[in-house]
């Protein structure tokens, strides 16, 4: 399942990176240079300091073996099976039930988890969520979701470049045909187009993370009884700190998107995600 996971996030990557070259044959080389480093600049700078800047804005708080000992000595038994540096530890101080993992490589890492899955959670099902987040560091998620953040953010602004143009008279090739359908693809479709890849990526990489985890602790149970508790509880408490845009970070979706809102969903659903780990068992 993580091989097929693997390709099916390079299979979106280049549909991402074919629309954007699709895009840059309307606009032209300029506008692509000007989204690229706008983007570059703007995502990479996000990636280099995501994990102060999370951690932060979640008032998280790094604690030692002496204050948290079970947690934190289930995250240096999860390292060592994976093979990885311990990464900081940190407490969200929130009674909702998740976790999350940032840092952008194997020597800047931390996980955190809300004061409330420390609390719900036994050993098995909190092994089971650290070794999911130290799945997302091993696979170095941070660094493949500020790619697609990347590409998209490109998108988006030749978009928004389209728009400005066909208010004033301008569109790339076809300035003199003023071709609307084109300009009706590229200005509003592309971008939505976009963030579907995006957000799909971001799904692909959460079945990723989940089957990682089952084969470092040679056991997916505990996972899928820490996955049952927190898509219940986040129903029942969800997490008023932060916002929308830092949803992929968590285990599970803090901010539960319903119908067809679930196309623009950072998660898969939470029972395809314990079906294909019962597959694993």
């Amino acid at each position: 399942m993580g091989a097929i996971n693997q390709i099916k996030t390079v299979v979106l990557l280049g549909l991402l990176t074919s629309l954007l070259l699709w895009i840059g044959s309307f606009w032209g080389r300029s506008g692509l240079i000007i989204g690229l480093v706008f983007a570059l600049i703007m995502n990479f700078g996000s990636y280099w300091f995501s994990d102060k800047i999370v951690l932060k804005m979640y008032k998280a708080k790094e604690v030692s073996e002496s204050r948290e000992p079970r947690l934190w000595g289930i995250v240096k038994e999860v390292s060592h099976l994976a093979g990885l540096p311990m990464p900081k530890v940190y407490v969200v101080p929130s009674g909702a039930m998740n976790a999350f993992a940032t840092g952008r490589n194997y020597d800047h890492s931390a996980i955190a988890c809300t004061e409330g899955i420390l609390k719900e959670l036994n050993e098995s099902e909190l092994k089971g969520v650290i070794a999911h987040e130290m799945s997302h560091i091993k696979n170095r998620d941070i660094l493949i979701s500020t790619i697609a953040a990347t590409i998209a953010g490109v998108i988006s602004y030749i978009a928004m470049m389209a728009r400005w143009g066909a208010m004033f008279g301008g569109f790339g090739r076809d300035r003199d045909g003023g071709n609307m359908i084109q300009l009706l693809v590229l200005a509003i479709l592309t971008p939505i187009i976009a963030m579907i890849l995006q957000l799909a990526i971001s799904r692909s990489r959460e079945f990723l993370a989940d089957a990682s985890a089952a084969k470092i602790l040679h056991n997916p149970h505990g996972l899928i009884s820490a996955l049952e508790k927190l898509s219940a509880g986040v129903k029942r408490h969800p997490l008023r700190l932060g916002n929308q845009a830092t949803s992929s970070l968590f285990i599970v979706n803090p901010f539960k998107a319903k119908g067809l809102m679930g196309l623009f969903s950072t998660h898969p659903r939470m029972e395809e995600r314990i079906s294909k780990l019962k597959e694993m068992g």
